[in-house]
């Protein structure tokens, strides 16, 4: 909402000479220093207005290297399922790679929907979320037709702990604290009988406590491998 009531992102798909003079500018700029530009954009601004194929085609003419075409319209928002059908006619039509985004969660998705829509590639969102792994999981799996083990759950601690790290670095140690509470879930997801320590890291604020907490976790859970799963 911050995005679009700026009249930028999504918001611009109702304003296309607006958003096509935008993209004209930015190619315009970048080309003396050879750098490429790609574009991201969803099928419409709502299901009456899907014009993410008009406009993919006027961004491959203005210079555009890449697009990328999430399958749901910014009226849609998360909601539901993401329609390919959209995504795929854009790949269809443009002489550029195109990547497909949208309900991307699992190796066998990111195969099925790179096979059946013939896109370049994939674009992870949200199931990367606490979930870095899956992007090593799909090269494997379509490397070879196999599915990697999950983490265990030491590799998750050290990654939330790296997470908490960067975050601190980026934001300082009030601010990197509380943004990284939205992050512990999903790094804790389907440990059995961990909400206690989940809401010790939602509501401390000092970095060595948390650290302390994960500790906590690690040691709790190291010998329930079976429990982790993806």
């Amino acid at each position: 909402k911050k995005v679009c009531n700026k009249w930028a992102g999504s918001a611009l798909m109702q304003d296309e000479p607006l958003a096509l003079q935008i993209i004209e500018a930015v190619v315009s700029a970048c080309a003396p220093h050879n750098v490429p530009v790609t574009l991201k954009m969803r099928t419409g601004w709502c299901d009456a207005e899907r014009n993410a194929l008009r406009l993919a085609r006027a961004a491959e003419e203005a210079g555009v290297a890449m697009v990328t075409v999430h399958g749901r319209t910014r009226e849609q928002g998360y909601k539901g399922f993401a329609e390919y059908d959209t995504v795929a006619a854009v790949k269809a039509a443009l002489r550029i790679p195109v990547v497909a985004n949208g309900d991307i969660d699992s190796p066998q998705k990111a195969l099925e929907y790179r096979q059946r829509y013939d896109v370049d590639g994939m674009m992870i969102g949200r199931a990367s979320i606490g979930y870095p792994w899956i992007f090593r999981e799909i090269k494997h799996f379509w490397a070879t037709g196999e599915l990697l083990p999950p983490p265990d759950i030491h590799e998750r601690i050290r990654a939330a702990k790296q997470h908490l790290r960067d975050s601190l670095a980026w934001k300082g140690p009030k601010l990197g604290v509380l943004e990284m509470r939205r992050h512990y879930a999903p790094y804790l997801r389907d440990l059995p009988h961990v909400k206690p320590f989940r809401a010790q890291l939602v509501t401390l604020m000092e970095p060595n406590d948390l650290f302390a907490v994960l500790d906590e976790v690690e040691e709790r859970y190291s010998g329930s491998m079976d429990l982790i799963t993806a």
